[in-house]
């Protein structure tokens, strides 16, 4: 944690310009409507305009093409939200857990784990599993045999990773289980957020590539391929085979059903139902059905207008 910093020195250190007095001293971040002269805070957009107006912070993140809305120092970044992030960074150190291995964690002899592994209290890893270099398992994550984290993951409490996928074949009446003998591979840089589930493959893997970062109480069911640095929101299911691209980003409660692909650049708005394969970058919106957002808004309008006709 960096101790009091000047705009200067902030720019030195991340970029950016400085517009306004290059002294002005920030100890802390905050939002524009609970700053005051010690805190920086950050503007993206006009419907924040009347916040940015009454803001007491000491200083403001924002682009080029809002610099005139305020008279406050200002650090001027391409995407201020991102280096409002890393400012946030600066002033507070990411919550760690030391590294080690907790006493109350079960680790399998034959489990691998990287230098500088830190697992809490009631983490269960599992035979032949492998935890990357710096990685971190919070209380109560299980690790199921032969299933792979990379470097500096970040698995958040009570995630379960490799669990049995739902693998089931009917035969008169009556559910035969089919045994699920892939693993899951995970990449670096992961987040995974609490209580998110990742089920082994049923023959080939379940994969995660690096940077992709999983909020919380996610189904990411098997066989599933999630592309690099993509991100899930919470409560999102996704059915066994999923194939999602790279550089994706899925809203809370969306739903993909299994055996779809989903291209790269790929936007899903939250609680979307995707029924059929994306083969199309861009931002799908919708449940019935799903389209290409711009589509299902004046769909949505020419319903409303018809609704409120009839009635």
């Amino acid at each position: 944690m960096a101790g009091p910093l000047t705009l200067g020195e902030i720019v030195q250190r991340l970029g950016g310009r400085v517009a306004g007095n290059a002294d002005t001293l920030v100890h802390q971040v905050a939002s524009l409507e609970r700053a005051d002269a010690r805190h920086i805070s950050f503007f993206t957009g006009s419907r924040y305009r009347s916040k940015l107006a009454a803001t007491r912070a000491g200083a403001v993140v924002l682009d080029a093409q809002a610099e005139s809305e305020t008279t406050l120092p200002r650090i001027v970044a391409e995407n201020p939200y991102a280096y409002f992030a890393r400012v946030s960074q600066l002033f507070n150190g990411l919550v760690e857990q030391e590294p080690g291995i907790h006493p109350a964690a079960v680790i399998a002899k034959s489990a691998k784990l990287g230098a500088r592994v830190s697992i809490g209290p009631g983490c269960v890893v599992g035979e032949g599993a492998v935890i990357g270099d710096d990685s971190t398992l919070y209380p109560r994550v299980v690790l199921y045999p032969r299933c792979i984290i990379g470097a500096r993951a970040i698995v958040h409490a009570g995630a379960v990773i490799g669990a049995d996928g739902f693998g089931i074949a009917e035969d008169e009446g009556r559910w035969i289980k089919i045994p699920q003998i892939g693993g899951v591979r995970i990449g670096d840089d992961v987040e995974i957020g609490a209580n998110t589930t990742i089920d082994r493959g049923a023959i080939d893997d379940t994969v995660i590539e690096d940077d992709v970062k999983l909020d919380n109480q996610i189904q990411v069911g098997h066989n599933t391929r999630i592309g690099a640095h993509t991100a899930i929101a919470g409560c999102v299911g996704i059915a066994g085979s999923a194939d999602i691209g790279r550089h994706c980003t899925i809203g809370g409660a969306a739903m993909i059903l299994g055996h779809l692909r989903i291209v790269d650049h790929v936007n899903i708005s939250a609680g979307t139902l995707i029924s059929r394969s994306i083969l199309k970058p861009g931002t799908y919106t919708g449940i019935y059905p799903f389209d290409e957002h711009s589509s299902w808004t004046r769909a949505a309008a020419d319903l409303r207008r018809k609704g409120k006709k009839n009635g």
